[in-house]
């Protein structure tokens, strides 16, 4: 029977993403003085399941570049290699080539062949060296014993001559699918059986193997075939250890039976169909609640019982359906580690990076979007942020500075902050440049509108244009990437003790709770999470600076928006006393918003605007209500971002 093995490829490249992902984080944690055997073993298993799907699939440079690989890796947990800082770096680079090779086969885009070319070579490079300093260190203890021994009366005995551990051709291409390497072979390999049984991707049966199967075997098949007998095996060379077995901690003993797995993969463009088809859902239970209340008597009473309960129902599958949606932030925090020691030993700087609530769970389609802000936000913390050693040291600090990097949930919203202990923002510089770019700025701005001014295209103050930073490009990106997932950006700095950069999203991107008002005969929704409460104002509370009016409430000025001015509905209420006023709250800013009346609380399913007519100023989004009628949704942010009377600066003029 043939198998048609391209359907499990999508399967192969996940698993390999993980594999790759497990393989870096560990070997960003491991001492390379005295390494962990367990944590040693794991990294063998991800490099060697690799290799062995790639050669079932025929992905060819996976499975050369992975062989050179888990030869090293074989000799570093069999304990005859001593393993260092540039050796670790060696992997961190092949895993990168790794993560390459497998992005181009899954997209069938060319191969980086130059690259994977340069990976084969470090590796072979880093095998000589190492066969060369066991060969120096055989010849060393050779002599010392003969000295020993001999006292240098006798002639010296011939030595067996020990074979090269070289890899030959038939090691290379023989193991690909079905046999062994000579490092499966080894006393050490026990450790590695626990983890092997769900390489066969869950798609098969298990078959029967004879008694006497290797350890490692049935992993380079993935469960597809039945293991074929191994051949010879060459005797490896008689190396003295650099650390015996009784120096080094016993790997841990897995004995514990395999579980039925609790998970199971869906495709993503699944998870949408589903949310998009609650969202209609919801849509059709407001239809139905409208129908119900023209409905009297006893059966409007029925009605109305089955309508509550179908709500109920419709909210509990949303929430169900949405939570699928969900991942930790732990998927995007965990590559930073990487990019905080690469970019460190670039600038020849100390940072630690302390990562906090990676369990907070997010929507997907926004983890995808954070990679590229985050990542630029955090680059810019080392670059600009932390300091040299030397300057820490004349300033009174730790020489190692710390970037943290947190994420919690408050109501709806998810904050992510990037925190360093650094140098903070000059104000005076951002000040200077801004004149220098011919930006509107005056000498008594508050500071939290000069760090805006980072975010103004072109954007720099660096002293120097280096790869890293200075050519004024990036924070502009950064912020317009966030306010398209419908959040916002903050900045706190205190000079010479820090910076802080706290990004507010939205929970989720499909459905919000909001209060349906109107305004003439148009519906606006807008979210409840931004909003603290309504009321109908008294003459006394409407002031007038300048040609605007403003509500004074809770001892303060608060702008006061028409949102028939902004929204250009002519058949609104005018007077503000004859309005209901919305006060609203998004971040630190706090805004009223005049409506004509308030419909009452519903749950809306978010559609794109943009994606079918164009970007509106003010509007977050579309929603189609239990009529029919199409809603706007009000972007909070945005308007309050608009309103720019400063009214402490107008009540003190």
């Amino acid at each position: 029977m043939s198998i048609d093995v391209e359907q499990f490829h999508g399967v192969f490249f996940d698993e390999s993403e993980e594999h790759l992902q497990a393989m870096e984080d560990l070997l960003m944690t491991i001492d390379v003085d005295d390494p962990d055997i367990e944590e040693l073993n794991s990294i063998f298993r991800a490099a060697h399941s690799i290799k062995g799907g790639s050669g079932i699939f025929g992905f060819d440079a996976l499975t050369g570049l992975t062989h050179v690989m888990e030869t090293l890796l074989d000799r570093a947990r069999n304990q005859t290699m001593a393993l260092d800082t540039a050796i670790v770096d060696v992997f961190l680079e092949t895993v990168d080539t790794l993560k390459a090779t497998l992005t181009a086969y899954r997209e069938q885009q060319p191969l980086p062949d130059e690259q994977i070319a340069a990976g084969i070579e470090k590796l072979e490079a880093t095998l000589k060296r190492q066969d060369g300093q066991a060969q120096l260190l055989a010849q060393a203890e050779a002599a010392e014993v003969e000295e020993d021994e001999g006292f240098g009366f006798f002639d010296d005995i011939p030595e067996p001559v020990a074979e090269a551990d070289g890899t030959s051709t038939d090691a290379l291409f023989g193991d690909l699918a079905f046999g062994a390497t000579e490092a499966e072979d080894s006393a050490s390999s026990a450790a590695v059986k626990a983890d092997e049984e769900d390489d066969g991707f869950g798609f098969f049966t298990d078959i029967p193997a004879p008694e006497a199967k290797k350890d490692d075997a049935e992993e380079d098949g993935f469960g597809f075939f039945v293991d074929l007998p191994e051949p010879a095996k060459t005797a490896p060379v008689n190396v003295t250890p650099i650390k015996s077995a009784a120096q080094k901690p016993a790997a841990k003993n897995n004995n514990s039976q395999s579980k039925e797995s609790g998970s199971i993969r869906v495709d993503t463009g699944k998870i949408d169909g589903m949310v998009n088809l609650v969202g209609e859902l919801v849509i059709t239970q407001s239809m139905l609640s409208m129908i119900g209340r023209d409905i009297d008597g006893q059966s409007g009473e029925l009605l109305q019982a089955a309508i509550a309960e179908l709500q109920r129902n419709t909210r509990e599958i949303q929430e169900s359906v949405m939570s699928m949606r969900m991942l930790p932030i732990n998927m995007t925090f965990n590559r930073f580690p990487r990019v905080v020691r690469d970019l460190s030993q670039k600038l020849g700087k100390q940072v630690k990076l302390v990562i906090e609530g990676g369990a907070t769970e997010i929507d997907k389609s926004l983890i995808e979007k954070l990679v590229d802000p985050l990542t630029h936000l955090v680059r810019n913390s080392i670059d600009h942020g932390i300091e040299s050693p030397q300057t820490r040291a004349e300033a009174g600090k730790p020489a190692s500075g710390t970037v943290i990097l947190s994420a919690e949930q408050k109501g709806s919203s998810i904050i992510i902050s990037i925190s360093d202990d650094g140098a903070g923002l000059s104000r005076e510089r951002i000040m200077d440049k801004a004149l220098q770019n011919g930006l509107p700025v005056s000498l008594d701005m508050p500071d939290s509108e000069v760090w805006q001014l980072i975010f103004q295209p072109g954007f720099s103050t660096a002293a120097e244009v280096t790869d890293v930073s200075g050519r004024g490009v990036g924070m502009d990106v950064v912020r317009r990437n966030i306010e398209s997932i419908g959040g916002r950006i903050e900045i706190e700095s205190n000079l010479g003790r820090g910076s802080s950069f706290s990004i507010h999203l939205p929970l989720t991107l499909a459905i919000v709770d909001g209060m349906c008002v109107t305004v003439g005969k148009q519906i606006f929704v807008m979210p409840l999470l931004n909003i603290i409460e309504s009321f109908q104002p008294k003459p006394e509370q409407i002031q007038t600076i300048g040609n605007d009016n403003v509500l004074w409430i809770r001892d303060e000025y608060w702008p006061l928006l028409p949102l028939h001015q902004m929204m250009q509905v002519d058949d609104a209420i005018q007077e503000p006393t004859e309005s209901i006023i919305v006060l609203l709250e998004s971040g630190k800013n706090r805004l009223g918003v005049q409506v004509d009346a308030l419909m009452g609380q519903q749950q809306v399913v978010i559609k794109s605007l943009e994606k079918h007519y164009k970007k509106v100023a003010g509007v977050a989004g579309a929603t189609i209500m239990g009529d029919g009628k199409v809603a706007l949704i009000i972007d909070v942010d945005s308007m309050a971002q608009s309103c720019q009377l400063n009214i402490k600066q107008e009540v003190c003029a």
